[in-house]
């Protein structure tokens, strides 16, 4: 494999900061939906919270699962381009829908479609990352990556705020607005992205041989136990549409419900780089039990602790946790796999957590309408704990 040459100041290749900023302008658009979504689901269309979590964790599920095969072809046609292109354009051609929903159900299906689109990008897009950077960078790729990706996602909510004062509550002028900035990054990724799998994207060399399907059984045991912490740390963490339901439950008043959001990602974008540059020296297991430490935090402090106060200390130290393992994580994903299997083993990976996103999503939702917000949150807290022992466990197979 041969890295893209240098184009930054901290030596990152070109290809890397592309893709952040494309990151940043979707999750602009995203984010400034998905801060407004529980509450349009349940205040405008009269949405369940149980079907408020249905939905989020459907929708990610289905990303995760679209991940595998998006994956798998990067590896096996030998390019990643067309698939992040097609994946981000379908992203932007979602975003109008949300403005048009009259039913939950014509939400479930703009989630879904956006959700694709997510699936479809973001096996080959981590995949290329780890093409055209050198291994000893590769925690500070990630973390740049996320910490673009979480700007947007800080972003966003602001941008929701500023809109629902300046239209009056309006959600769905809110929807309209967030396209411009989805149709953004699908241009940036058409004129400022290239490269196919597991070469610089100026090298001229000739195509990896097609991978096949038997080939994925060279995933040995140390991708399918960084893929099983994985999971066991998404099943501790479900969806965020909890963390805006907490806020306004402990009386934030509707209009100011993204805050939730924009004060997590502000924790996790300050902190996502630094965490990354530190996974490139630091042993994995150490970062992820202080992510999961962080977790086990955010869980008890949204449970136990009283109003506002409360509610955004543990929304700090949720932001805190991403920060700490989700970079951490993708670059374990792109040490432990084969470089021309990277693709399938994101998409891989991406699936396993995605159904334990769908399930933690779901109970998380049937908690909350069964026992309230505390009952949510200590569960968490239970698989957070659980989780360490896989983090533990990983010490065995750690290639450190």
């Amino acid at each position: 494999m041969t890295a893209e040459p240098n184009s930054s100041h901290v030596g990152l290749p070109r290809s890397v900061w592309t893709l952040g900023f494309v990151s940043f302008f979707m999750d602009v658009s995203s984010e400034s939906i998905h801060a407004l979504l529980p509450l349009f689901l349940t205040a405008t269309l009269g949405a369940s919270v149980a079907l408020v979590g249905l939905i989020d964790g459907v929708a990610e599920a289905t990303a995760s699962i679209s991940k595998v095969f998006s994956g798998y072809l990067s590896d096996r046609f030998g390019r990643r381009k067309p698939l992040i292109l097609l994946g981000y354009g379908l992203g932007a051609l979602s975003k109008p829908l949300f403005a048009l929903a009259m039913s939950p159900a014509m939400v479930f299906g703009a989630r879904f479609a956006d959700r694709i689109g997510k699936g479809i990008r973001g096996a080959p897009r981590d995949a290329l990352i780890a093409d055209v950077t050198p291994p000893e960078m590769r925690g500070k790729a990630f973390g740049l990556r996320q910490a673009l990706d979480t700007g947007g996602a800080f972003t966003g909510p602001l941008l929701a705020m500023g809109l629902m004062a300046a239209f009056a509550g309006d959600m769905r002028v809110v929807f309209w607005v967030a396209a411009i900035p989805a149709a953004i990054a699908a241009l940036l990724v058409l004129v400022g992205v290239e490269g196919r799998a597991g070469a610089s994207v100026a090298a001229a060399e000739a195509p990896p041989p097609p991978v096949r399907l038997k080939d994925i059984s060279r995933l040995d045991r140390g991708f399918w136990m960084v893929a099983a912490i994985g999971a066991a740390f998404t099943l501790a963490r479900f969806s965020e549409a909890f963390l805006i339901l907490k806020v306004t439950g402990e009386g934030l008043p509707l209009a100011l419900a993204p805050i939730a959001l924009i004060a997590m990602n502000l924790v996790y974008m300050l902190g996502a780089y630094p965490a990354g540059a530190l996974a490139d020296k630091t042993p994995s297991t150490t970062l992820l039990m202080a992510g999961l430490a962080a977790l086990i935090s955010a869980d008890l402090v949204l449970a136990l602790a009283p109003g506002l106060a409360g509610a955004f200390a543990g929304i700090a130290l949720w932001g805190a946790h991403m920060a700490l393992t989700q970079g951490l994580l993708a670059k374990m994903v792109a040490d432990a796999a084969p470089a021309p299997l990277r693709g399938s083993a994101f998409g891989a990976f991406n699936l396993v957590t995605g159904l334990s996103l769908l399930a933690a999503s779901v109970i998380a939702g049937l908690l909350w309408d069964w026992r309230g917000p505390s009952a949510t949150f200590l569960a968490g807290a239970g698989f957070a704990v659980a989780s360490g022992a896989l983090a533990l466990a990983f010490r065995t197979v750690d290639r450190r």
